[in-house]
């Protein structure tokens, strides 16, 4: 389809949660509060695991700073911008900001998802073959799983935003969603996106539909096989594992909803977006450390170590 430079918009209007003034100002007091408590919750781990030797020489923990820092970094991709446009009367985002926007969520993503199946594979190891754990999931391994998750993060990225780059938006340029979203912007391109949408449902919820199997099945393993060794065992797992299940199904659910089904008009879009940007983030610090005996006594021997350091200065 051929089309002039001049009809070419420069910027989407994002539609947001409301249009409603006083719900506007409720959802940015709300949404500011909650990323202030993302960026508290998720920094809080990252020191806790960068500065206690026992969590940081522990390949569990080595993890889950991994995973704190791309929960920080999924919500400020998307949340600052959302909070700024509630006191926006216009709420606008450039074309490439717009596409910016989306190169970075499926970064993130696709990191993500590799790295929840790392943290899954080190559960296994560590409860199945405890003999072998520190041998297996030594700090090579470790730092190899962590650049891996990225390389697969930028090849899922990449894969569908090559050719979304491409495309030509001449109008209409309304998003009806908090953020550009792949399937939102698609709709919008001037020419046939058939064979991109199939590739976004394959690329993004038929593979996070696939590993989100894999991983309750590789968890329900796990399980049984300590209940078959002793009850005892299983007591003592199931708090950690439920911790990571619980963030798998956080995390996959709304992914699977939206990118399953990513064409179809559904007023539940948006509080999954929410979900996904503002939610899982939020909630992961909580499940992690309040559900964590080992993380807590962590953050009280730093705590005692800082007021100790202070009282000795």
């Amino acid at each position: 389809m051929d089309i002039n430079n001049s009809s070419m918009i420069s910027e989407f209007v994002l539609l947001g949660l409301t249009a409603t003034w006083e719900l506007e100002i409720f959802f940015f007091l709300i949404f500011l509060l909650s990323y202030a408590a993302i960026m508290a919750g998720n920094l809080l781990i990252l020191v806790t695991v960068t500065f206690d030797f026992h969590l940081r020489s522990t390949p569990m923990y080595f993890l889950l700073g991994n995973l704190s820092f791309l929960d920080m970094t999924v919500s400020t991709i998307t949340t600052p911008k959302m909070v700024t446009n509630f006191l926006r009367e216009k709420k606008t985002i450039s074309l490439w900001g717009c596409m910016a926007q989306m190169f970075f969520l499926h970064l993130l993503g696709g990191s993500e998802v590799t790295l929840l199946i790392v943290m899954a594979v080190d559960r296994y190891i560590a409860i199945c073959k405890p003999l072998h754990y520190t041998t297996i999931m030594n700090r090579r391994v470790l730092l190899g799983s962590v650049l891996v998750s990225w390389g697969v993060g930028f090849v899922h990225t990449m894969s569908q935003m090559v050719f979304t780059s491409t495309l030509p938006f001449c109008g209409p340029s309304v998003v009806d969603d908090i953020f550009c979203d792949l399937p939102l912007v698609l709709k919008l391109a001037c020419t046939d996106t058939y064979v991109l949408e199939l590739l976004v449902i394959a690329d993004s919820g038929l593979l996070s539909f696939i590993c989100f199997v894999l991983l309750l099945i590789s968890y329900t393993v796990i399980l049984v096989t300590v209940q078959r060794r002793s009850s005892g065992g299983l007591s003592k797992a199931l708090p950690t594992l439920s911790a990571h299940i619980t963030v798998v199904t956080l995390f996959f659910g709304p992914s699977i909803c939206i990118y399953s089904w990513p064409f179809s008009s559904l007023s539940v879009n948006k509080f999954l977006s929410v979900f996904y940007s503002v939610i899982t983030p939020l909630l992961n610090p909580i499940i992690y450390t309040l559900r964590n005996q080992e993380m807590k006594a962590a953050m009280t021997r730093l705590r005692t170590q800082h007021v100790s350091s202070r009282w000795n200065f």
